[in-house]
Formats: C-alpha cells, structure tokens, sequence
C-alpha cells in the first residue's frame, strides 16, 4: 500500500525506541526508565482530576505548569517556559522553529539517534561532529559556522557530562545561533544550563518529566528559555497541535514538580545505585564511561556486547546494545532496584564464567 504515501513518508527513517518485551519476571534495564514509582501526590492528583470536567478541555497554554515550573527553578518567569506531550515534541518543535536555516546544524556523531530523524523529516541539514577519543563533546568543535546546535547534557548514550563553564563557552561563541541542550538525565548529577537562560537570548533547554520524576507513562516535557524563542515554539505547537498536554497530565506534572523531597530522594537513590554498579561492573573487568545519568556505559576488552546481550535476554534481563560505528561493544545499562542491578551483575558474572 506504499504507492499511497508522499514522498516525505518513503523517504523516512523513523526513529526506533527501545524494547518494551512482554516477557514474565523481566528484569527491565534497557529505557532508562525510573525504578521508583512517581510521588504519592501525583497520584493522589491524577485521581483528584478524574471526574466530569474530563468532557472539557486542557489549558492549551499549560499555565498551572509554566508557573510550577518557573517557582522549581526560581530564576525564570512562566513567560520563558514552553510545555509540551513529552520532551520528544518539544524537541521536534524546536527543530522546526528554530534550527531549520540554509546552514547545517551541529550535533555529536554519537549522541540521541532521534535527532538525524528530526533533520530527515523537517529537511534540516546537519553535520555529525565527532566525540573524543574518550567519548567527549570538545567544545572548541562546536566554534564553526552553523545553523544551530543541539547536544545532550549529559549526552546519551555515553552519560558523560560536560561542565556548566563549557556549555556557556558553546553558547557565547555562538550568539547568531540558538544552542539547544537537551537536560533528560541532569538531575542525575550534572549541572543545568537554565541557570544560564537570563544571560543569553539564543539559549534553549530542554526537559523531560520522564527520568527523574518517574513520569514516563504521562509524556510531558518542557522547554526553558528567552520568551522570543519561547513564542516560535508556540507558533509551531499551535500550528500543530494547540492541546498536546491532557488534564490527567497537567494535574500529574504540577504535583511532580512541586513535591520536591519526593524528586530528591528518588534520583538520589538512583545516583548510589548506580555508582554500586559501577564498580561491580569494573571489578568484572568492563570498562565504564563516568556517569551523571541514570544508566552506564559499559564494554568489556574480552567479549562481545551482541553475545553478551543475548546471554543476558536468556536470563530474562534486557539492556540495550546499538550498532552502530564506534559504539557497537558497548551496553547502555539503565539503572534499577538494588535488587535488579544485583541480579545482573550475578547474570554477568555467571556468563562470564562460563
């Protein structure tokens, strides 16, 4: 039935999400997704907001968010913050928006596989700029001419992060270009570049409810930056889709970004876990990529990720492995429970014995 698309349709790529297997007893380490359940007050508000009014819509504008979201970080107004149906629409909008002119646009070789798809589909030239031989964004590299920028922070799938001092280095030599950082796992341990946003006009970042405030399932997600970049992205969403966050989610989002013990004790759980992994992992002689989110970045000198992946999804345990140049012997491993990262490291061990 293919002789029915567009062309923009044949010429797609699209962007391939990691696994959801149905599989029973599964140990789930492969999306990044939160091992501790969202705060007891999202819940108590999504089941707050059931009820008639569901008839009726959102608030297009998501203004109960924007000011949730304005008071966390203390340094902006609701006037300089974008929301939208999960980090992935916001970043799209921003592509469009923003990053689409006659110059190609910057990003890592190896980095978020969703931003060649965005490229592909709006049209956006783009050059693929290398990572250290230790798997580094060099900021001097991104001091060329450019139609924009965009980069992780830290980056994914290496979890390295770089200094707030670098990323303002990108963003001043840089001031006929919007800089896009794309924050999902920062609150693991990196520092924010929102801190920035009041300083530089030609800044943007990108959040994700997904990871640290465990609302995957919610799909919301937030931009932070100079209201005048703020108005392209409403200009774009309202040309698309003038309601992309529902009540449930609304309701869901404010409580998330209110209750901010439950916020630090879930992603500090998730930081000593994964600094416990990360030793086991070395003591069974994988090499591990310093960590500010909430996954690692493994290989091992001696064995092979593809087998290793399959000895492991034998096991009933799931991470992810990408092929791709540069990285195919490497394992991204999203961090669980105590209890999950014990049993793969028993899985890797008892592999690795055999």
């Amino acid at each position: 039935m293919s002789r029915y698309w567009s062309n923009t349709a044949k010429a797609l790529q699209p962007y391939v999400p990691g696994e959801q297997p149905k599989l029973a007893n599964l140990v789930k380490l492969n999306t990044n997704e939160n091992p501790y359940g969202p705060s007891p007050k999202v819940l108590a508000a999504l089941h707050d907001e059931i009820g008639d009014s569901l008839r009726l819509y959102p608030d297009p504008e998501g203004s109960r968010l924007k000011a949730a979201v304005a008071d966390y970080f203390g340094n902006i107004s609701p006037s300089q913050v974008f929301v939208g149906n999960g980090s992935d629409e916001v970043l799209a909008h921003a592509f469009l928006a923003l990053l689409k002119h006659d110059k190609a646009i910057l990003f890592p070789d190896i980095t978020y596989s969703f931003y060649p798809v965005y490229c592909r589909l709006h049209g956006i030239d783009h050059v693929a700029v290398p990572l250290t031989e230790n798997y580094e964004i060099r900021p001097s590299d991104y001091l060329q001419p450019n139609g924009g920028i965009i980069f992780p922070n830290p980056n994914a799938p290496t979890g390295r992060a770089l200094p707030l001092a670098d990323i303002e280095r990108i963003v001043s030599a840089n001031p006929d270009s919007v800089v896009v950082v794309d924050e999902a796992y920062v609150d693991f341990g990196a520092e924010s570049a929102v801190a920035l946003v009041g300083k530089y006009v030609n800044l943007l970042v990108v959040h994700t409810l997904s990871k640290s405030r465990s609302l995957a399932g919610l799909r919301v997600g937030y931009a932070v930056g100079d209201s005048g970049l703020i108005e392209a992205l409403d200009r774009v969403k309202n040309s698309f889709n003038s309601y992309p966050l529902g009540r449930l989610a609304l309701a869901g989002a404010v409580a998330a970004m209110e209750d901010r013990a439950w916020f630090d004790r879930s992603r500090r759980a998730v930081m000593r876990s994964r600094d416990v992994l990360t030793e086991e992992m070395r003591s069974l002689g994988f090499e591990v990529l310093p960590s500010t989110a909430n996954f690692i970045f493994a290989r091992h000198p001696h064995r092979d990720a593809s087998a290793l992946t399959q000895a492991l999804r034998e096991r009933s345990i799931i991470v992810r492995h990408f092929r791709q140049p540069r990285i195919e012997q490497f394992l991204r491993i999203s961090i669980g429970t105590d209890e999950q990262c014990g049993e793969l490291v028993s899985a890797l061990r008892e592999i690795m014995s055999a």
